[in-house]
């Protein structure tokens, strides 16, 4: 059994009997009944839960004139993501920066969060990024089928030399499918290289090398936050792309 962080305790403690009816609400059911909450879904909450407190504070507060520093920092972040989106996508990209905002908001704070003595990142945790993984690639396929519909999505798939589409087809069906294992491994293998690298030099000092490898973790989850982000981006603007086959 993996080590219970003190939220996931105090989760098991008091909502053990919520946890088990999720559980089977979705077919599936917990190794030990008595604790079926594990720290990857507890810190996903919480995580989700600080972002929904944020915004709720922040968006009272916002302002033309005065805006807050708050403010400045999202105003930043949706400016760098709109723009990412101009380039990639180009027509109608305000119609996914709501999305990829999100992801990216939400990927930078899972890891983020594991930083803090007595939290782990979420995204340390191979679920996680699939589960986010999935997301993406569902996302960038329906908008595909919305913004071409369903037979002139498909027909993208084949490439754009006729002779060549029995051959091209299967090849590029199989690379979209193969592109949430891609994302998945590529933000999990990163999180938990890096949250290993952390608590092994925490455990030999706690001076000067745990700052330096801490910074090294804010920057590779700034990284990797971007790197989803983007890759998501190009995965929606090859889906929703007019391009004539």
């Amino acid at each position: 059994m993996e080590h219970e962080i003190a939220i996931t305790r105090l989760f098991n403690d008091n909502l053990a009997g919520v946890g088990n009816a999720i559980l089977a609400a979705v077919g599936q059911h917990a190794h030990n009944a008595d604790r079926p909450w594990t720290n990857w879904i507890t810190m996903q909450i919480l995580v989700a839960a600080i972002i929904i407190v944020m915004f709720a504070v922040l968006r009272p507060k916002l302002s033309m004139d005065k805006p807050g520093s708050l403010q400045h920092v999202f105003e930043a972040i949706y400016n760098f993501i709109k723009g990412e989106a101009d380039g990639n996508i180009g027509h109608h990209a305000n119609h996914y920066v709501p999305f990829l905002g999100t992801i990216f908001v939400f990927v930078l704070f899972s890891n983020l969060i594991g930083i803090i003595p007595g939290f782990e990142s979420p995204t340390m945790f191979p679920y996680v990024p699939a589960g986010l993984a999935i997301a993406s690639f569902l996302y960038y396929n329906l908008m595909g089928i919305k913004e071409q519909g369903p037979l002139k999505y498909a027909a993208h798939f084949a490439g754009p030399v006729p002779a060549l589409a029995p051959l091209m087809f299967p090849i590029e069906v199989i690379s979209n499918l193969a592109r949430p294992l891609s994302l998945t491994i590529r933000l999990y293998a990163n999180m938990y290289a890096g949250e290993q690298v952390t608590i092994l030099f925490l455990g030999l000092t706690y001076f000067v090398m745990p700052a330096v490898f801490m910074g090294l973790h804010v920057f590779v989850s700034f990284l990797q936050a971007y790197v989803f982000m983007l890759m998501t981006t190009l995965y929606v603007a090859g889906a929703v792309s007019h391009e004539e086959h």
